[in-house]
């Protein structure tokens, strides 16, 4: 019996958390993989496995040993895939990491339109807003929107976006013209709590003056889609990533204020593992990204 096949079933039967749910998914018989697992053990001198009559628990090096050999799989697979694959059979799952902001917003298209030209590729969409660990957690590409910091990932940006404020005509009729920072102190404010310093909100003039304002308000929500909807709502001025408030102001429920004050937006990026071997279809689904929001404006 090779490794490779004791390796896979050790990480099935963690995967699974469990060799009954291992051999059930596999259609294997729970003895064998318990058998592949011991004499993965007796190769490595070394126990993997907690054993009790109800549960089982990872080792130290077991813990150790499943995510180094997740990764020797992995590219194994990623390596056969590229083979497989060739550079016109594209076929296959692709799991993408994927804001909430990102799916519900009109740019979430990319992912509609990607999936109806490529029939054979599955998009297993996880739509959350946290950072994941691509490699722990098993992601093939995640898409974050954000001032992006070095990761050790490869990244490519699929486009800039730019922070602004919006307000609902019936709030601004309240309020009246808002010319400067200022004047946000005398109105509410909803606050997005993904944004850092989320109480202090910093402008920059054009010619490189800078201004904070604390603002407060009757909603503090980590969602841009929430913070717009509470916008629309009239419930106080908003400071929204612009290819989520846009469409809102281009119908008429948002009106943009102070554009002649500067705020940093940030990128939107495909994110992968730095691997040697990266499959066709992820290639394939970055660049797809990259050319869709070129042409989108």
């Amino acid at each position: 019996m090779d490794t490779l096949t004791r390796m896979r079933a050790f990480i099935d039967v963690v995967d699974a958390e469990g060799y009954s749910a291992a051999a059930r998914k596999l259609g294997r018989s729970k003895a064998l993989l318990s058998k592949y697992v011991k004499e993965l053990e007796d190769e490595l001198g070394a126990l993997l496995l907690n054993r009790t009559t109800r549960q089982f628990s990872l080792t130290e090096a077991g813990h150790t040993y499943y995510r180094q050999a997740s990764e020797i799989l992995k590219e194994i697979d990623n390596l056969a895939d590229l083979v497989r694959e060739g550079a016109t059979d594209l076929k296959g799952r692709i799991r993408i990491s994927v804001p909430r902001s990102f799916v519900d917003a009109n740019i979430g298209q990319c992912l509609i339109d990607f999936s109806a030209e490529h029939p054979d590729i599955v998009l297993d969409i996880v739509a959350e807003d946290r950072f994941v660990d691509l490699i722990e957690e098993g992601f093939d590409v995640a898409i974050r929107i954000t001032r992006l910091e070095d990761s050790g990932m490869i990244a490519r940006k699929l486009c800039d976006f730019g922070m602004r404020f919006f307000i609902s005509p019936k709030l601004l009729e309240k309020y009246g013209e808002v010319r400067h920072p200022s004047d946000l102190a005398g109105i509410p404010c909803i606050v997005d709590t993904n944004n850092r310093n989320y109480n202090v909100w910093r402008f920059e003039t054009k010619d490189g003056a800078t201004h904070s304002i604390s603002v407060s308000g009757p909603i503090e929500v980590n969602s841009p889609i929430a913070t717009t909807r509470a916008a629309i709502a009239g419930l106080g001025v908003a400071m929204i990533p612009d290819f989520i408030a846009q469409p809102k102001a281009d119908c008429g429920a948002l009106v943009s204020i102070l554009d002649e004050f500067e705020l940093k937006g940030g990128g939107i990026y495909a994110i992968y593992p730095h691997r040697r071997y990266l499959p066709a279809k992820v290639r394939r689904f970055v660049d797809y990204l990259h050319g869709w929001f070129r042409k989108s404006p």
